[in-house]
């Protein structure tokens, strides 16, 4: 057999990844395209809801770390992302969980009560009111 005609018997590991390689790409360029819309579709969703101020009591508080390696030049770099997230009670008894800042996150503590401002699922600000319990 000659093999100089581009023709090899067997399994060409070339032609697999030109096969393969596109489909990886729709898939993964297809997921960030859906994460996108999903994200302006959120923020379009919360445009149109009305600022609302209720009473409520903060019930707990939690985190979200995101962990990520990226190899750049042979050199694995780490880094983490922290999410923040706090429940609040509302008098009629539901309760909501919103993504707040940080710093917001800090000041936070279970049992704090006061008046919960927020727009669809933005959290827009929480007004603590001294010497109150629910």
């Amino acid at each position: 057999m000659e093999y100089g005609t581009g023709f090899s018997p067997g399994f060409n590991i070339f032609s697999f990844f030109s096969f393969i390689f596109p489909i990886l790409f729709i898939v993964v360029f297809g997921f960030i395209l859906y994460q996108f819309v999903r994200g302006i579709k959120q923020w379009n969703y919360n445009n149109k809801q009305p600022v609302v101020d209720v009473s409520a009591k903060l019930v707990t508080k939690r985190t979200q770390v995101s962990r990520h390696a990226h190899n750049h030049d042979n050199h694995v770099h780490h880094h983490s992302t922290t999410s923040y997230f706090a429940t609040f009670e509302v008098e009629s008894g539901g309760r909501m969980e919103l993504q707040v800042a940080g710093n917001v996150y800090g000041q936070l503590a279970a049992g704090d009560y006061g008046k919960l401002t927020f727009q669809g699922t933005r959290f827009l600000g929480f007004e603590r009111e001294k010497n109150v319990r629910y």
